[in-house]
């Protein structure tokens, strides 16, 4: 595959992170399943603590919205204050959080649940270090060298996305400066339009000088339409892309065949 020149105008990139910067399988056969071996000792140990209820609240606020959407899910309180019988309180907390994951949701409400057991695995030993691609940390370093900024846009949240990047097998690649800055589903989802030009906002760069690299085509779209320049990013195990979005949009394997202008 040829290689790709980032626009001369850019001066920001926005990375996507699984499938792009860390392998699909890092996250569903290792960090996922963490999740669900972990969640009810989890809960169990932290259930009375602040950041424990604030997760079950926003848990119980998803729940809400999903009723009031006529979204299909279970169909009960979650919420501490609501049941005087702690074990059955839980155990509908377990049957919320494994529903959205089986449906592959990205609510905010389960991400930063995740995150925060995320963080206890990271930092006991728990879990292994994470993987990202070989040309991942030298590319940026590269990218960021003439000053240009790099933001990561994750549906997972910014707790995770940090310590993904804090705890990979290249050490803390956050400290050497690997990103300028996280985004996550707060922001938006990342197959709505709107959610890019939030983030132009935010950071003050124009969309039209903002390079994003993903390998979802549905989160391509939206940030074309937003005004981004998109590559995809075509990785092993990654969803195959029709023949009318490789003719579309630039395609890299590698960070290492984008190539900065001038």
């Amino acid at each position: 595959m040829a290689s790709v020149c980032i626009p001369a105008c850019t001066r920001a990139l926005l990375l996507d992170i699984e499938g792009t910067t860390t392998p699909i399988t890092f996250v569903k056969d290792v960090l996922f399943p963490y999740i669900r071996e972990h969640l009810e000792d989890h809960l169990s140990s932290h259930w009375e603590e602040d950041e424990c209820k604030q997760d079950v609240h926003l848990l119980k606020k998803q729940i809400e919205e999903d009723m009031r959407q006529n979204r299909a899910c279970p169909m009960h309180a979650v919420d501490q204050t609501v049941h005087t019988d702690e074990e059955k309180a839980i155990r509908e907390v377990v049957e919320n959080v494994l529903w959205q994951m089986a449906a592959d949701r990205n609510s905010t409400a389960l991400k930063r649940l995740q995150g925060h057991m995320w963080r206890a695995a990271y930092s006991s030993g728990e879990s292994k270090a994470s993987k990202l691609y070989q040309d991942v940390v030298p590319s940026i370093r590269l990218w960021r060298a003439p000053g240009l900024k790099v933001f990561i846009y994750s549906s997972g949240s910014v707790e995770a996305q940090k310590l993904l990047f804090g705890y990979s097998v290249d050490g803390d690649v956050l400290e050497v400066g690997c990103s300028t800055g996280h985004f996550d589903t707060n922001v938006g989802a990342k197959v709505e339009s709107k959610s890019y030009e939030s983030i132009a906002e935010r950071i003050g760069v124009p969309p039209e000088e903002i390079t994003f690299l993903t390998d979802v085509s549905r989160e391509a779209k939206a940030a074309e339409e937003a005004g981004l320049n998109v590559v995809l990013v075509v990785r092993p195990g990654n969803l195959e892309l029709t023949e009318e979005e490789r003719s579309h949009y630039s395609l890299v394997t590698s960070f290492s065949q984008l190539q900065l202008s001038g």
